[in-house]
């Protein structure tokens, strides 16, 4: 089993996911191995914590809190640099590789639909062209996001739909493709088909409530523990040089009260309410896949249950949670 078994824990911010993976690398097949060593590494599926020094904003998990368990794609590259979704699909698959090869599994956690997806299905990127990046990139910085979209919008209409107008980055990659591949810009994602036969994923389900509080509590606790000196100093590295890093719930926010555009108070609350938007869209997303198995996110017995589901047995994980599409998770660390 261990030869083809991939899982993912997914679900909301806050919930447990980097703690449940953990847990399940270390109870995979009820032991560690002949080596002493847990069964299963976790693999890193958040975009942001790929960046050194980027810990506190992004709740990345702590040497502690691994409890000897091997992570891949955390820390690996520096503020200034930038992975693009195909870019960490490779470096992700590449680090599952390594797992099965040895006979560990592979167990990802964090990270959005977007990514997760990425790396389990059947996904394909299309190819990019530099130079016509560069000068959509160099309109999108004169004209603005409302103009390019409302040229994408004359040339594929449902691209448009799909992409807000404010969202420059994606509004340029959809144009970019147009352009080079004289088709439509397939914004939709390909069907649900896992490249890894033995894929299996477990959802925390978080009720929406208690997961606003809990976001706000998170919030709190990342000003708490120095978020502010953790983004002074990841700008005198270049944070502002980057075209990814800086853009992370959070450090936008905190970039604007280090300039003294908003308050401390300000701050917080932005970057509450932004995780919070960001939640319930990866909710929609995260429901619309039928092969996740949802587990209470507070279930006493959570671990029981969600190694029940990975050894093959979902119907001995009582906890299972039965979800509308469309209702409830996210993604950072959990």
């Amino acid at each position: 089993m261990v030869e083809s078994l991939v899982v993912a824990v997914v679900g909301p911010t806050a919930a447990g996911k980097s703690d449940l993976a953990v847990a399940l690398c270390k109870g995979i097949h009820g032991r560690e191995n002949l080596a002493g060593q847990p069964a299963g590494e976790v693999v890193n599926a958040d975009a942001m914590q790929v960046y050194r020094g980027m810990d506190i904003g992004t709740a990345k998990i702590a040497d502690a809190e691994q409890q000897g368990v091997p992570h891949h794609l955390l820390d690996i590259l520096d503020v200034t640099e930038t992975a693009t979704v195909a870019e960490f699909q490779q470096l992700a698959r590449t680090a599952i590789d390594d797992c099965l090869s040895r006979q560990r599994v592979p167990v990802l956690a964090g990270g959005s639909a977007l990514y997760v997806r990425a790396i389990l299905d059947d996904f394909v990127f299309p190819g990019t062209d530099p130079a016509v990046r560069e000068r959509l990139e160099a309109e999108l910085e004169q004209h603005g996001s409302g103009a390019l979209h409302r040229r994408l919008a004359e040339v594929d209409a449902a691209a448009a739909q799909q992409i807000l107008p404010s969202n420059g980055r994606r509004i340029v990659r959809a144009l970019e493709v147009i352009e080079i591949t004289a088709g439509p810009y397939v914004a939709t994602l390909p069907e649900h088909k896992y490249i890894y036969e033995g894929a299996v994923q477990i959802g925390l389900d978080v009720p929406r409530p208690v997961l606003d509080e809990r976001i706000g509590r998170r919030v709190d606790r990342m000003f708490e523990q120095g978020f502010v000196d953790e983004v002074r100093d990841l700008l005198s590295k270049g944070l502002l040089e980057g075209r990814t890093a800086n853009r992370a719930l959070g450090y936008s926010q905190v970039i604007a009260l280090l300039r003294g555009e908003i308050s401390e108070e300000e701050a917080r609350e932005r970057t509450a309410q932004a995780t919070r938007r960001f939640a319930r869209r990866q909710d929609s997303w995260f429901r619309k896949d039928p092969r996740i198995t949802w587990l209470t996110y507070d279930d006493p017995d959570l671990v029981e249950r969600a190694l029940s589901v990975v050894q093959g047995n979902p119907s001995e994980a009582v906890g299972v949670v039965e979800v509308e599409e469309g209702l409830g998770a996210v993604d950072a660390r959990g």
